[in-house]
């Protein structure tokens, strides 16, 4: 089996990083130049794309993981960090009016499953919980607690 050909295989399964082609490329014992012109090829012919990737997993996470926590699952699969903001700054452009959908649902939830009638009438033990549910999905919760407490004032 050639190097393309293992290629083909792994990326009818999955989606994978060119990192993480030239890695399973290593295992498998292929040499350096025929796993660079293999991901070259299936580049070109768009099979594999590090950029759309990417904004595949941002749009799996929307709604369920904050930016920190698909940044660090994309830079464990050999993503470029300056390729994940260029990404993220594109899809925040274009889902402008669904993030903040999505927000007002992760809310919604958040109040659902702790049973939170007011966010400004919140027992410490509960707020502490909320906290951590939302730092542990990488939302920044200091910052999104404050956006709830605002919007619930301003009502």
């Amino acid at each position: 089996m050639s190097c393309l050909d293992y290629f083909y295989f792994l990326l009818s399964r999955k989606d994978y990083s060119a990192s993480e082609l030239r890695k399973k490329g290593q295992e498998k014992g292929f040499g350096n130049e025929e796993i660079l012109e293999a991901i070259a090829q299936i580049q070109d012919r768009g099979y594999q794309s590090d950029t759309r990737l990417v904004a595949n997993s941002i749009a799996s996470a929307a709604g369920k993981y904050g930016k920190s926590a698909v940044k660090r699952k994309c830079l464990q699969k050999g993503i470029a960090s300056d390729l994940f903001e260029q990404v993220w700054e594109e899809e925040l452009d274009q889902n402008q009016d669904s993030e903040a959908e999505q927000l007002a649902q992760l809310k919604a939830k958040v109040m659902r499953k702790y049973k939170i009638e007011a966010i400004g009438n919140v027992d410490p033990k509960t707020k502490g919980k909320v906290l951590n549910y939302l730092q542990y999905r990488g939302f920044n919760a200091f910052e999104m607690w404050r956006q709830w407490q605002t919007e619930e004032d301003d009502r």
